[in-house]
């Protein structure tokens, strides 16, 4: 496979960063959910979804919205924290998980990721909690997941929610359980850079039978729609405060096909990261490179396949070579406590060491299902040329 676009040094780009996914059936569903007059959300496509995604995950309840920022947003609004309020959570992650409890005017308190998984340290999070916190917002970096066992002892100790961004991780487990099956609330993403997608897309999966009733309510609009519908009430008015959050039917046709071939999908997912895991050994043993860690009790999706850069190797310089040699490779976040926002809405609840070095310091290689075994070769290839 080539890719018409060029590098910066103007060579072509013969391994692109991602691809998506296409599976054959999504035009025909789209054509039905057109056939079917009803292309507003909440329709057959949008349930056979949120069945799809009740079976897969073991949550209770799985909700659609326009985007995995929307699912977070509906998140913050269930946690109920308002003005003042803190929510501690990695600095290490995009804005989405910090913004959407700024807009409930909440305080993000940014902590420590942990060396080996990059996700939220628990003992961080342990130490910065203070009289104001409200929540803890973790994050499944790279498609594997965060402890959330420990972080939900945690937060029952004190009285706290737990969300979890698993925008990356459907389809990856934790101590044999899906992803999105334990925490109170779990956020997911389907947008064009994910497993699956539908260009901009997301879900929320509740597993507190408490926050169900009213998750239905906020996602549309802040009414009693859906009761209506049931013939629970014989009309809907507005009942609470929501937005809306309801993708059409267009974008739940179009996921449905790519949620009933996901297993398929990370399956190619997978081998490709393990196949760059064995490809880059010898270099890690060498000192050149630092690969991804994954705990024994935790299953990735091979979502994304990182590599961290030694001190004394310039990142930006690493991604030119790279790109002149045909492979595309991007770094990732920068910390949200060095951003604008973060600085004007947030505060540092510790030290954050790790997260300045790693993102200093990471890459991202090119990792979509589809890729050729020449492709990662050629990327195996290049890392170690261009180091």
């Amino acid at each position: 496979m080539s890719d018409s676009r060029a590098s910066a040094s103007g060579t072509a780009i013969q391994v692109p960063f991602n691809r998506p996914t296409l599976t054959g059936d999504e035009f025909g569903y789209m054509q039905q959910a057109v056939e079917q007059a009803r292309l507003s959300g909440n329709g057959e496509f949008t349930r056979r979804c949120t069945d799809w995604l009740e079976a897969a995950t073991g949550c209770r309840a799985a909700l659609l919205t326009h985007s995995g920022t929307g699912a977070l947003e509906l998140a913050a609004l269930l946690s109920g924290v308002g003005l003042g309020d803190e929510v501690i959570m990695p600095s290490f992650t995009f804005v989405s998980t910090a913004s959407a409890f700024a807009l409930r005017g909440a305080v993000p308190v940014f902590v420590d990721v942990r060396e080996d998984t990059l996700n939220l340290d628990v003992e961080r999070v342990r130490e910065a909690i203070g009289p104001r916190t409200r929540a803890i917002a973790t994050v499944d970096y790279g498609g594997v997941s965060s402890d959330v066992a420990e972080l939900t002892d945690l937060a029952d100790e004190h009285g706290l929610m737990l969300v979890e961004d698993a925008a990356q991780a459907l389809g990856a487990t934790y101590r044999g359980a899906p992803v999105g099956s334990m925490a109170p609330l779990a956020a997911l993403s389907f947008h064009d850079t994910k497993n699956v997608t539908c260009g901009e897309g997301g879900a929320l999966l509740v597993n507190d039978e408490e926050l169900i009733e009213r998750a239905e309510i906020l996602q549309e609009k802040g009414t009693n729609r859906q009761q209506f519908f049931r013939g629970q009430v014989d009309k809907y008015t507005w009942v609470d405060l929501g937005s809306s959050f309801v993708p059409s039917e267009l974008s739940a046709a179009f996921l449905l096909a790519q949620l009933e071939a996901s297993a398929a999908v990370n399956a190619q997912r997978r081998d490709i990261w393990r196949r760059y895991h064995e490809g880059l050994a010898d270099a890690e043993a060498r000192g050149t490179l630092r690969r991804p860690v994954v705990p024994p009790d935790r299953e990735p999706n091979g979502h994304l396949y990182y590599i961290l850069l030694p001190p004394d190797v310039d990142r930006g310089a690493f991604i030119e070579r790279a790109g002149a040699q045909g492979v595309a490779c991007v770094f990732h976040y920068v910390p949200l406590d060095q951003s604008p926002a973060g600085s004007r809405y947030g505060r540092v609840g510790g030290p954050l060491h790790v997260t300045h070095d790693v993102a200093d310091r990471l890459v991202r290689l090119p990792l979509w299902a589809g890729m050729e075994d020449a492709q990662v070769d050629q990327v195996i290839d290049v890392v170690g040329r261009a180091l």
